[in-house]
């Protein structure tokens, strides 16, 4: 039977879908030989690991009472006494957490696993990685900061696993990597990267507009507690840096052109949400439905897409054939093309659904396991 430890930072909900995965198919693994022992589950404020991490784990009861707790929003500091476990705090964490890495990482090839949203977990997945740890990654963060840091990371690519950065379980990067890999030059890629903004694009088309159809998305839970994080475009921009630098492209997130769908007068510095919701976005009705009807007259429709090609990389509107790939997505669903030698006329296409937390703690837990064969 293949252990492989794991260590989880973040405990949100895509943390918490992670941890319930793994107990749910612990049959499942079982019959693949392998066993992934959680050592490790941290919020942004404690640690909670078990006496000993080298013999001992946290077990599926206690892991299940940590989805519990986190789950009524209460710290981890608030678990109950099952025992058999330790928590650490605040000024101590970060210290306990390295203290770890070197215990396991080298020796056991110790998986740390980062489901937050958080620039702060940059600097303990540094190390972890000089102690010989593996990465495997939700958090576009990483990925998307420094090329110091990307470079750390990328030095390493056998023990790093990032699926989940961009397309939730879809398998965009592997599909990448495989063409990469092949020798198969990419020369394109374009990507309706978020739920969000996929949905409205796509019901924008029945004529709907701009401000009901985003107050829609906002009641089905499509978007941020503030709808302007995705209408800004910053999600799917990280998205498409990933992809780039994947391709080899030394870019950083201020070198990518990035439409807005609303004005900065309309930013949140400026304006609230209540405010944005029911007074700013209206005022955009009319010039998004022109461009809707314009695209119409052509044959084409609106998408929201990132756009790789040569050293540049564009994030906003496009129009779109009808009959394309990106013109047919309807509803939420993410779908990327890749144009390379090989699929230069007609692009290899991934689709489905491309965000959640169910959806993304499968493909973090699917990374998790393709990191087998390096544990002993």
């Amino acid at each position: 039977m293949k252990k492989i430890p794991v260590l989880l930072m973040g405990c949100g909900g895509v943390g918490r879908h992670l941890l319930q995965h793994i107990v749910s198919c612990r049959s499942l693994h079982a019959k693949m030989g392998v066993h992934i022992r959680v050592i490790g589950v941290c919020d942004s404020k404690s640690l909670v690991a078990p006496m000993d991490v080298l013999k001992e784990e946290l077990n599926d009861e206690l892991l299940s009472e940590v989805c519990l707790i986190k789950s009524t929003g209460s710290a981890l500091s608030k678990l109950g006494a099952l025992g058999g476990y330790r928590v650490v705090h605040d000024s101590e964490l970060s210290t306990e957490t390295e203290e770890i890495a070197k215990l396991l990482g080298k020796s056991t090839g110790l998986a740390v696993v980062d489901c937050s949203a958080s620039m702060e977990t940059i600097e303990i997945l540094m190390k972890a990685v000089d102690l010989g740890c593996c990465i495997v990654l939700a958090n576009k963060k990483p990925v998307t900061s420094t090329l110091e840091h990307y470079d750390k990371l990328a030095l390493h690519p056998r023990f790093i696993r990032h699926e989940s950065t961009v397309g939730a379980g879809l398998p965009v990067i592997a599909s990448l990597n495989r063409i990469i890999s092949s020798g198969d030059p990419v020369h394109r890629i374009v990507g309706s990267l978020s739920v969000t903004l996929g949905y409205v694009m796509s019901e924008l088309e029945d004529g709907k507009p701009l401000s009901q159809v985003v107050q829609a998305a906002k009641k089905l839970g499509y978007t941020e507690p503030d709808p302007r994080d995705d209408l800004g475009g910053m999600d799917v921009a990280r998205k498409g840096l990933i992809l780039a630098r994947l391709l080899g492209k030394r870019i950083i997130m201020d070198s990518i052109k990035i439409e807005s769908l609303y004005p900065e007068e309309m930013g949140p510095g400026l304006m609230s949400v209540d405010d944005f919701l029911h007074n700013g976005i209206v005022k955009l009705d009319q010039n998004i439905e022109e461009r809707v009807k314009k695209a119409s007259s052509k044959g084409c429709v609106l998408r929201y897409v990132c756009v790789i090609e040569g050293s540049s990389v564009q994030v906003g509107i496009r129009e779109v054939s009808k009959d394309s790939p990106l013109g047919r997505l309807r509803g939420s669903d993410n779908i990327v093309e890749i144009y390379s030698r090989c699929y230069k006329e007609q692009p290899l296409v991934i689709q489905g659904a491309g965000a959640g937390n169910d959806t993304t703690a499968a493909g973090v837990l699917a990374d998790i396991i393709d990191l087998q064969d390096l544990f002993h």
